[in-house]
């Protein structure tokens, strides 16, 4: 009886020991396990990059430094383990490790009022109002110059050549003859019409009456100034033959002088009458002087694509010279775009096609950045006119644009180029 009670309880024990065993198998294999450790697994599975803040295009497997510029690689950040709070697909997380090795800036946009610089080049002229030409009346031999050389002073009535003209002697021959005449009615006749012909040549009363005196006719006549200036061409040489009406000199009154400037046709719109220009010139150092648009080229030169715009400024004491080059600044008041955003131009990404700024994501727990295209008014000295795109308060990358928008194409998120 023992025996068989001996046996009885070792069986009850081996089925104890069974029904444990199920227990604990059926525990390992339908245990769930917890869903932050199954996170740490996978995380701990997925390979981890890097890359360089500045280079985005490279992506290594290992730390180290960058193959194309030496900085140190940076960890990628895997989509989906940024700021929960970016509700935009496109956008773009960035470290704050890689935004300061990629040196991004950013400011906050707001309206302005704009103003435009134009630098524009130009020369000093002679004023053209000014300008006059010496001819000679008759012609003939040049048989002695008065003025030798360009640059020369003359003022009005100065004697400037003497000029052998076969022609004016005949002329003055035919006034002597006419004296001659007996008759008073033909010799004053004759008498008129010769005297009438030498003032078409150009003699003086003073002349004509030393002929009427001397009764001598003289094939030499000196050809006076009929202006005062600076002769700015000498066109003749003594012993030259110049036929009537060949200009001899031009002369140029520099007591007044044109500053002539060039303007591109894209910068046109914003000059106008009246303006007030200050220039400077590297022949006169230390120097600004300001005048007064008077008057606006109304053609484009085909070739140069630029208009005359003319500044009139009194020279009597001879400051600016001919030829002289200067350097002129206007600021012009865009009162047209008048409470326009305003931005640098180092924050517009330009494709030739569309203009993009990136936007910072406000409330995000690290840098996150969104592409935002903005319509184009026009070009300030070194900021950009937006017309649309944009709204006051928004805080706009002004700095490393580039290398977000590397990052964004190498994602294969919206960008500058993939739209």
């Amino acid at each position: 009886m023992k025996n068989i009670s001996f046996l009885k309880s070792k069986n009850w024990f081996r089925y104890i020991i069974i029904l444990v065993a199920g227990l604990f198998l059926g525990w390992l294999f339908f245990h769930t396990p917890n869903n932050s450790q199954v996170k740490q697994e996978v995380k701990s599975v997925k390979k981890q990059w890097w890359t360089c803040s500045m280079h985005p295009q490279i992506r290594l497997d290992h730390s180290g430094k960058c193959p194309i510029c030496g900085m140190d690689l940076v960890p990628v950040k895997e989509d989906g383990s940024g700021d929960s709070t970016a509700t935009d697909p496109n956008s773009i997380s960035l470290s704050d490790e890689a935004v300061a090795l990629a040196n991004i800036q950013t400011t906050y946009v707001s309206m302005k009022r704009p103003y435009k610089n134009l630098r524009l080049f130009g020369k000093v002229q002679p004023d053209e109002r000014l300008q006059q030409s010496q001819a000679a009346y008759v012609g003939g031999r040049i048989e002695r110059l008065f003025v030798n050389a360009a640059g020369d002073r003359v003022s009005k009535g100065q004697p400037l050549a003497v000029i052998y003209s076969p022609e004016l002697y005949t002329a003055e021959q035919e006034l002597v003859e006419a004296l001659k005449f007996k008759e008073p009615e033909q010799r004053l006749y004759l008498v008129s019409a010769a005297k009438e012909k030498l003032r078409l040549w150009n003699l003086t009363s003073g002349q004509i009456a030393t002929i009427l005196r001397t009764k001598k006719a003289s094939p030499l006549v000196v050809l006076k100034a009929n202006t005062s200036g600076t002769v700015m061409a000498k066109l003749v040489n003594q012993g030259d033959y110049v036929s009537q009406g060949s200009v001899l000199f031009q002369v140029a009154n520099l007591s007044q002088v044109w500053i002539g400037f060039q303007a591109y046709e894209e910068d046109l719109p914003f000059l106008k009458k009246g303006q007030t220009i200050a220039f400077t010139s590297q022949a006169i150092p230390g120097r600004t002087f300001y005048g007064r648009i008077s008057f606006i080229d109304p053609v484009v030169n085909a070739t140069s694509r630029t208009a005359n715009v003319r500044v009139v400024m009194s020279n009597s004491g001879g400051l600016f010279k001919p030829e002289m080059f200067v350097t002129g600044n206007v600021s012009a008041v865009l009162n047209q775009y008048k409470n326009k955003i305003v931005v640098p131009q180092s924050a517009v990404l330009w494709t030739g096609q569309r203009s993009v700024v990136y936007l910072k994501v406000q409330g995000a727990k690290e840098p996150d950045f969104v592409m935002r295209e903005v319509e184009l008014g026009p070009s300030l000295s070194s900021a950009y006119v937006i017309l649309s795109g944009l709204k006051e308060g928004d805080e706009i990358v002004t700095n490393g644009a580039f290398a977000i928008d590397a990052s964004a194409q190498l994602a294969g998120k919206k960008s500058m180029i993939n739209q």
